[in-house]
């Protein structure tokens, strides 16, 4: 009987080259300093509102904007600013971006798109990354732009890189509802483990998307946004 080596199997099953897995890690770290931590999108408002009250309103509220709103606006415009960016076609990265904040539906949200964006080309910037710096002023609009750019410099493949921004968001997201909802992190975790099981699927769609099938409304994310910025106490920016 043959045998094959755990090596062998190891190598087989990989989808990424290790040097671009590592950098996808490290360019989806929460501790990646570009805010991502400050921001709650809305679920702060959502909590002293009596809409989110314990795991399963949080999961609901997830992942219904992971399917109808990241899978159909966020992760397709990633998808064709990577390859803008392959392309060196700045105007198309432009307009990408130009579509990403006007979907933002609030000015919070637009707010944090370009806060965590300039942030970003900061630390871009800071590592050399080739050609980072001419591209500042493309890229510090938005933060999706960035990853965009890094992921395509970094070599790491479209489906891999959509797929560590999704798990990015989710993550982060999930932890502020673990400070605010209140949850146990062993509810958090579940949370986060069931999000991350929505990920491919949310993937296959962003993939076959064509141009004009892009685009989402999350009525009540925009209001608990809206909300926000009117909000008298609160412990994140957006």
């Amino acid at each position: 009987m043959d045998t094959v080596s755990p090596m062998g199997i190891v190598e087989r099953a990989a989808v990424a080259q290790p040097a671009a897995l590592v950098r996808l890690l490290h360019l989806v770290s929460p501790s990646l300093p570009v805010g991502a931590f400050t921001y709650s999108q809305g679920i702060e408002w959502a909590v002293e509102q009596g809409w989110l009250a314990d795991a399963g309103d949080t999961e609901q509220w997830l992942a219904d904007q992971l399917d109808n709103a990241l899978a159909r606006l966020d992760l397709p415009i990633a998808a064709r600013m990577m390859t803008a960016v392959a392309a060196a076609d700045r105007d198309a990265l432009a307009g990408w971006t130009d579509q990403l904040l006007a979907a933002r539906e609030t000015s919070e949200l637009r707010a944090e798109e370009r806060q965590r964006g300039r942030a970003l080309v900061d630390l871009l910037c800071a590592w050399d990354l080739a050609d980072a710096s001419a591209w500042r002023h493309l890229l510090a609009p938005s933060q999706t732009a960035g990853f965009a750019f890094a992921a395509v410099r970094w070599q790491i493949a479209v489906a891999d890189a959509l797929a560590g921004l999704a798990f990015s968001w989710a993550e982060n997201l999930t932890l502020a509802a673990v400070k605010l909802v209140p949850l146990g992190q062993t509810d958090g975790q579940r949370l986060l483990a069931n999000l991350a099981a929505r990920i491919p699927s949310a993937l296959d769609l962003a993939l076959a998307l064509g141009d004009d099938g892009i685009g989402a409304s999350s009525p009540a994310l925009a209001i608990a946004s809206a909300g926000h910025e009117q909000q008298y106490t609160r412990l994140f920016r957006s």
